[in-house]
């Protein structure tokens, strides 16, 4: 019996430049939105600030950029190379 050897191609990766690009753009985006829902301490813990716990920035703001992050990742993670 003959013994044949397969020989295969090595791997290509499975992101390219460009999806890695998107992912970190994703990320830096998610980041701000984090950034953006955090604080809102008082100095003072018998004193409530309802303008500042709720604020537009912390409610809506922040949690759009979040999302739009996410959405920057799964389009990253969809897109196709572009074949040259």
């Amino acid at each position: 019996m003959k013994e044949t050897k397969k020989t295969t191609a090595p791997a290509a990766s499975l992101f390219t430049k460009d999806n890695y690009m998107w992912m970190i753009a994703g990320i830096i985006v998610m980041a701000i939105g984090i950034i953006l829902m955090a604080g809102g301490k008082s100095n003072d813990p018998n004193v409530f600030k309802n303008t500042e716990v709720y604020s537009t920035r912390r409610i809506t703001i922040a949690p759009i950029l979040i999302l739009l992050g996410l959405g920057i990742e799964v389009y990253a993670i969809f897109k196709k190379p572009k074949v040259s």
